[in-house]
């Protein structure tokens, strides 16, 4: 039985910006597929941008993040006794967030 893909549809960074690399924080245990996620985003004129990624394996250390931190958070699918506690995380330090399966 093969895995559920997750579909990935996320927009582009604002002008304001691009004159930095994007910070992302991978949210999970299994990073080497969260990094896979991210194959592609974001390309600006047609060229790849460096990203600066944080890796975090645990709900409890989001709270130490300031508002609007990261770019992107990239999350696999909670607990569901952790979902709020981090959606409510996800909405605060991140401008974009995509929850996962992987």
């Amino acid at each position: 039985m093969s895995c559920p893909r997750s579909i990935v549809c996320l927009t582009p960074l604002s002008s304001s910006q691009s004159a930095r690399a994007p910070r992302v924080l991978l949210i999970g245990p299994h990073q080497p597929t969260l990094v896979r996620l991210l194959d592609g985003w974001p390309r600006r004129k047609g060229r790849a941008t460096a990203l600066l990624i944080q890796f975090v394996d645990n709900v409890a250390s989001l709270a130490d993040y300031a508002n609007d931190r990261f770019d992107l958070a990239v999350v696999q699918s909670p607990a569901r006794e952790d979902a709020a506690e981090m959606i409510g995380h996800l909405t605060r330090i991140a401008r974009q967030g995509l929850i996962t399966r992987a």
